[in-house]
């Protein structure tokens, strides 16, 4: 049989996924399993292009990593505006199928949590929610055992012949970054004599800031639909989300903003 557009998307399989648990299913429920997918397809394919990122700072690729930084940042805003598309679901029209997700909760996206590993938000207890020995599990183990994106930028910038402190280079990659004045005046000199790493440096806060937009969108969308509730799988619902937001991910880069 010849290949066609459906048997390489495998579009079949693909729309078998969609289950409603609802009775009748209530008609709001698909929209919420469709957007809640489609964010897990995006967190696939920005984990394959960060750990390509990774890859492009540790082999020197200036220009394709800046070409892969702005991809990400393309997502992102992909996935702010997928908010538009959840505000139209109603607290009436979210209530009707809401008690069928029973313990389930966003907070259990493995694929999230890698992505907050690899931006530098280590926290082990993270882990309590996979089950030792999973694949789930494995991958966040290994996620937080790994360098994270500032540190393959860190080794990138040394390579290029800045002096990043050894201390930074071979730190536990365990435990999250501190803030370094070191490198910030580094990067003050990269942004007045190096154009091309300095414009890197800017998409990196691209990225950083459509996060941060993106988590404050998605809490504003989670407060007018359940208000104060606690959250699905007894979560605390808005009260833990408004602790993620307005958290740099690339401290440094926002420190070194009144200093020019």
């Amino acid at each position: 049989m010849p290949l066609t557009y459906s048997s390489y998307l495998k579009v079949d399989e693909l729309l078998q996924c969609q289950k409603p648990l609802s009775d009748g299913p209530e008609h709001d429920e698909l929209l919420f399993i469709v957007i809640h997918q489609s964010y897990e397809l995006w967190f696939k394919q920005m984990l394959h292009e960060l750990d390509f990122l990774v890859s492009l700072f540790n082999a020197g690729e200036r220009n394709r990593a800046l070409h892969t930084l702005k991809r990400v940042d393309a997502i992102y805003r992909t996935l702010i505006q997928q908010v538009d598309i959840l505000e139209t679901l109603t607290p009436l029209e979210f209530l009707s199928f809401r008690d069928r997700l029973s313990t389930a909760s966003g907070f259990q996206s493995f694929q999230f949590r890698e992505l907050e590993f690899l931006y530098g938000a280590k926290d082990p207890r993270k882990l309590d929610n996979y089950l030792p020995g999973s694949e789930h599990y494995a991958r966040l183990q290994k996620r937080l055992k790994s360098p994270t994106l500032w540190d393959a930028f860190l080794n990138f910038l040394a390579k290029e012949g800045h002096h990043i402190p050894n201390s930074l280079l071979e730190r536990d990659f365990n435990l999250v970054a501190e803030p370094s004045p070191a490198v910030q005046q580094i990067l003050i000199d990269i942004y007045r004599n190096d154009p091309l790493i300095s414009e890197i440096c800017e998409a990196l806060v691209d990225i950083d800031t459509s996060l941060q937009q993106w988590r404050y969108r998605h809490v504003k969308m989670v407060e007018r639909t359940i208000g104060s509730k606690i959250g699905t799988g007894g979560s605390s619902g808005v009260g833990y989300l408004q602790t993620t937001l307005f958290k740099a991910v690339f401290p440094d880069l926002w420190a070194i903003r009144s200093e020019f």
